[in-house]
């Protein structure tokens, strides 16, 4: 039952031809008195009770009559690690059982190959798993057709490890080393003792007679032949016995549970007896039938007074009827196929964007099916560092795990599907994979079959746009009806986009691919995303940076002081407004070999320069450097590292920008706003300059106060009043608000014609007090007044009613 390691290649070659051969139905029903496997009931009769003494007894009783063997020294050790340390998860053992089985069929039907008979004829001829349960007994057993096992094999297999370094391995696990040996053995059968007390192996070769092996992990086991149970023809049987505490295992809906999880693409069926209940026709009802044929067929039937009885129904039915479609060449299978797959697999309602599906070849070879779902889960929204990647590891159809944060980078978690490889080495749980390089193909190949599939994607969208474009401007429709169509990848990248820009932080060796897929909006494409391609395809001739801003919104960008040379003389600015943005333009530094420039830094440059251009610059500097020596001397230099001519401004006044290798406005902004931080760390906030426009009359006209009279004080209120607007204009907020906020109010006295010295004291607070008072009661009299009228009024009108009425009028009249 297990697999013997010299065996391994045999194996691999036999999962090969059992995917050619080997069909996969929809799910069906056999009859049971067809497709029950002889012996399997019988033998779990003759076990007897399966509690603690019942398993004694039948185990001393199978003693007597078999053949005594002791387990290998190895094999004893290894039973007690894996037993009590090795396997995490008791669920395993149904798993490896089952993998056993499969493997055994393969090789029955590679050996039949060459010869034909060795697979017998009618159901013995059938490959085929079959699983059943007793409740009462507690007893699970697994059921093969496979090749089954000679008396030397039980021996050798279940007794032995004929495998050199075992003793190295026990060792090195006994002394809590690391695991590179594991994936040597095929020990997976002694899992089964997890949940067992004991186990009986019924099997049959086709060299050899029916054999029993027991034991129940003693150190021991028996093997006799087996003359009293029915014969099983060819194959293996697996009675297990189970604890008293794991009796979820005789469950059904457990068990199916189980299959589903880790076996559901094995290659061959895989049964389970299970039951349903079915409504049956009474005696007498059958009799009315029979006499209803003789009546009138228009006749009104009449509704029966006796409820419908119902019968308990046992039954093989098959758990594992999805296909593996990822074996399959992707030339074969429909995208129907793949959706109804995704939606199996991921357990999602809605048809996956796209998948990519192929099969890797070389040093390491597996097959992958990864899709691209409809939306970025809401994990990986909420916390994306502890969010759990998608992608499930099978090894020969046999699910592993779905926990390898290793398969993908953290930025791809998104993405859904599988990997199954016949190459990939194993621990002896099948639990967990060796640190070993071909994770790392896998991994890098993985990584970069998706990005060339959204690249491909992103490319056909373009050609398709550039399509449309033309037949547009041939047959004069409007552009606004194609700008509003969202393409593919725009609907991709708006859900996954902030994960493939994490991907430019983490992934340095995909950033070059991740960069060609960042999309953002423009000064010359304000309303439809672009890429950095698309940007250098635009650019001025000569043109050696790629210029940006970043800020919180594109609006407020386009209007930004940063930009406004850059717009004049026709530059394309990228408006980043993610607050990762900033981050990747640090990151990436270039885009095919230019220069990535942010507006807001010191550096920047705009082209070449003429002779002309550099001698009125020269000019410049010497025409204003006792304002700007004077303005830095004002504002202090703590606070700024310079006063310079700017060469990006057109319209304002001033700007403030940061030194070339700190944080710009916008990313102080975003640090600070850091929900965790305690403390900016402000060695890293850019040393502030000031740059003045030469042109402005505000600035002309403070250089000309200035080289008048310095102690100006009208020029130095405006000169500081430019610093704190320019402060804010840029992105940063002035150090002493208060002191803004009275220059601010100096300026609104100023153009109200308020006196400087006129100002709010308590003394004509409380004289606008005493007035309000006053005011107020003057109020109350004037009501009260009013008030005593209007009744004196009301009294007059009452007595002259009474009057006119007593005259005898009606009082209508008055």
């Amino acid at each position: 039952m297990a697999r013997a390691g010299k065996w391994w290649m045999v194996v691999a070659m036999c999962a090969l031809i059992a995917l050619l051969t080997c069909p996969h139905g929809a799910i069906r029903t056999v009859r049971a008195e067809e497709a029950e496997p002889v012996g399997m009931e019988e033998r779990v009769e003759t076990a007897a009770d399966p509690t603690n003494e019942a398993a004694e007894m039948h185990y001393e009783e199978q003693m007597k009559k078999g053949e005594k063997f002791s387990f290998q020294a190895e094999v004893a050790r290894l039973m007690d690690i894996i037993i009590h340390s090795l396997y995490s998860k008791k669920d395993i053992f149904l798993r490896e059982l089952i993998s056993n089985a499969s493997d055994a069929l393969d090789k029955i039907r590679f050996l039949s190959l060459t010869n034909p008979g060795m697979l017998g004829e009618g159901d013995q001829a059938k490959l085929e798993i079959k699983i059943s349960l007793d409740k009462e007994k507690n007893v699970l057993s697994i059921r093969d057709t496979g090749v089954g096992m000679t008396k030397k094999d039980l021996v050798n297999n279940l007794g032995t490890i004929a495998k050199s370094g075992t003793s190295s391995f026990l060792e090195q696990m006994q002394k809590g080393g690391d695991m590179n040996l594991i994936g040597q053995f095929g020990v997976g059968f002694y899992s089964v003792y997890l949940v067992a007390d004991y186990v009986e192996v019924v099997t049959k070769h086709n060299d050899d007679k029916q054999y029993v092996w027991a034991s129940k992990a003693d150190g021991n086991f028996v093997i006799s032949e087996d003359t009293e149970g029915e014969p099983i023809g060819r194959g293996t049987q697996v009675n297990i016995f189970l604890k008293d505490d794991v009796q979820e295992y005789a469950q059904e809906q457990k068990v199916k549970d189980l299959i589903k999880k880790y076996s559901e693409f094995i290659n061959f069926p895989i049964y389970l007896y299970t039951s349903k209940t079915v409504d049956v026709p009474s005696s007498d009802e059958s009799e009315d039938n029979a006499e209803d044929d003789d009546e009138d067929v228009n006749e009104e039937e009449k509704p029966s007074s006796e409820e419908k009885k119902t019968e308990t129904v046992w039954d093989w039915e098959v758990q594992n009827d999805n296909v593996a479609v990822w074996l399959r060449s992707p030339g074969e299978v429909e995208q129907d196929e793949y959706n109804r797959f995704y939606k199996t697999l991921s357990g999602d309602f809605e048809d996956p964007l796209t998948q990519v599906h192929f099969k890797a070849e070389g040093d390491v070879e597996f097959r992958a099916l990864v899709y691209l779902p409809q939306r970025m889960p809401e994990t990986m929204k909420d916390d994306y560092f502890q969010s759990r990647q998608g992608l499930k590891l099978y090894v020969r159809r046999v699910f592993i795990s779905d926990d390898f944060p290793d398969l993908l980078p953290r930025y791809l978690n998104f993405l859904k599907g599988l990997v199954d490889s016949d190459t990939l080495p194993l621990n002896v749980s099948r639990e967990l994979l060796q640190q070993h390089s071909a994770l790392k193909t896998i991994k890098k190949k993985l990584v970069r079959k998706f990005l060339d599939l959204l690249k491909k994607i992103a490319d056909a969208d373009k050609k398709k746009e550039d399509a449309e474009e033309g037949v547009t401007e041939e047959t004069g429709e409007d552009k606004e009806v194609n700008e509003e169509k969202e393409s593919q990848y725009e609907k991709i990248w708006k859900e996954f986009g902030k994960a493939l820009k994490m991907g430019v932080l983490e992934d340095t060796a995909n950033r070059v691919r991740l960069a060609k897929l960042l999309r953002f909006y423009t000064s010359k494409s304000p309303d439809k995303l672009t890429g950095f391609e698309d940007y250098v395809e635009r650019m001025k001739e000569g043109q050696k940076n790629i210029y940006f801003v970043a800020g919180t919104s594109q609006e407020e960008l386009a209007r930004s002081p940063f930009v406004e040379n850059l717009l004049k003389k026709g530059y394309e600015v990228i408006y980043f407004t993610d607050p990762l943005d900033e981050y990747i333009a640090q990151s990436l530094q270039e885009f095919d070999d230019l220069k990535l420039m942010n507006a807001s830094k010191e550096d920047l440059t705009l082209g070449e320069q003429g002779e002309k251009d550099k001698a009125r610059d020269k000019k410049l500097k010497q025409m204003y450097k006792s304002l700007t020596k004077w303005w830095k001397d004002l504002i202090g230099a703590s606070d700024i590292d310079g006063v310079k001519i700017s060469k990006r401004l057109s319209t304002s006044p001033c700007v403030v920008v940061t030194s070339r290798y700190g944080y710009s406005a916008n990313m102080q902004r975003i640090m600070q706003a850091q929900a965790m931080t305690s403390g900016v760390d402000t060695h890293m906030f850019g040393r502030k300059t000031l740059e003045i426009n030469p042109f402005h009359p505000l600035v002309k006209e403070l250089r000309a106060r200035v080289d008048q009279d310095k102690d100006d004080e009208g020029a130095k209120a405006t000169a500081r009043l430019l610093w704190d607007t320019a402060l804010l204009e840029s992105g940063f907020v002035p150090e002493d608000t208060k002191a803004f906020a009275n220059r601010m109010l100096g300026v609104m006295k100023q153009s109200l014609s308020i006196a400087e010295e006129d100002g709010v004291t308590d003394e004509e607070i409380e004289k606008q007090k005493e007035a309000l008072d006053i005011e107020i009661e003057a109020e109350k009299f004037a009501e009260e007044a009013e008030k005593e009228e209007a009744e004196a009024e009301e009294l007059n009108f009452d007595e002259v009613e009474e009057d006119f009425t007593e005259d005898g009028h009606d009082a209508s009249e008055l």
